[in-house]
């Protein structure tokens, strides 16, 4: 199945769930080290109420997967990037508290 993108950077697969598409295209916007995004699997989950929330789990090959809450559900995030782990996180922050 082809990837459908957007800005060439938010891989589109499947869909995203609610807030999070904003976040991650403000996030790919204000930060350049970050190659892409790949959205995962949607999960629902009891503990995704309220306001987004996002948080790196592990790293990967090519940079970090974090799992983003939001709307009853919990959806894994591939993150392609150069940035360490503390940046990506103040970077998270940063884009979240601007929402």
């Amino acid at each position: 199945m082809r990837l459908r993108t957007a800005q060439n950077k938010l891989k589109i697969e499947h869909s995203i769930i609610d807030g999070v598409r904003e976040l991650l295209e403000r996030l790919l916007a204000a930060n350049p080290e970050i190659r892409s995004v790949i959205p995962g699997v949607i999960r629902p989950v009891r503990d995704a109420r309220g306001k987004i929330r996002m948080h790196l789990t592990v790293p990967t090959s090519n940079g970090w997967k974090a799992i983003a809450l939001s709307a009853g559900a919990r959806q894994e995030l591939f993150l392609s990037t150069t940035l360490d782990r503390d940046r990506l996180e103040r970077a998270i922050a940063r884009e979240i508290a601007a929402t």
